[in-house]
């Protein structure tokens, strides 16, 4: 499972616009899943997550996670981040999981965080989003999560 962390100030997702997620301080997640992932997979990336400690403490060091600040959580599904581009100048996409199992993936991942934290906010998978963010530092962590 593929993830982008946004540390951010602000963030909303808008469909057609209408904003259909918004959060103020805290992480935005574009997520993607690959065909060998499973929700267990998710669920440990989750958990890395929300206690990665990317946000300022009072001396302005990085040691605080988002569960310390009590940040709020956008996640967004993004096939795109698997995107293969080794070769020509069309990206391929055979690295992300097929759409029903991307869903079913990506809802796991929703469910499992809405569990564990209390402010939760989505986009809509598959939609055409527009996606609203002012990156606080910047701070912008790629992660990868494999069985």
């Amino acid at each position: 499972m593929i993830a982008l962390l946004q540390r951010v100030a602000e963030a909303r997702v808008d469909i057609a616009g209408e904003t259909v997620g918004r959060i103020d301080h805290g992480l935005l997640v574009l997520v993607c899943a690959e065909p060998d992932d499973t929700p267990a997979l998710g669920e440990k990336l989750l958990a890395k997550i929300l206690k990665l400690r990317i946000f300022n403490d009072e001396a302005g060091k990085m040691n605080r996670s988002l569960q310390d600040v009590q940040g709020g959580l956008l996640v967004v599904s993004q096939f795109t981040l698997a995107a293969d581009t080794r070769g020509g100048n069309r990206p391929g996409f055979t690295g992300a999981a097929p759409p029903a199992l991307g869903r079913e993936l990506y809802d796991a991942f929703v469910a499992a965080a809405r569990a564990a934290h209390p402010v939760v906010q989505t986009g809509r998978f598959g939609a055409d989003m527009q996606v609203h963010l002012v990156n606080d530092g910047p701070v912008t962590i790629p992660m990868r999560m494999t069985a």
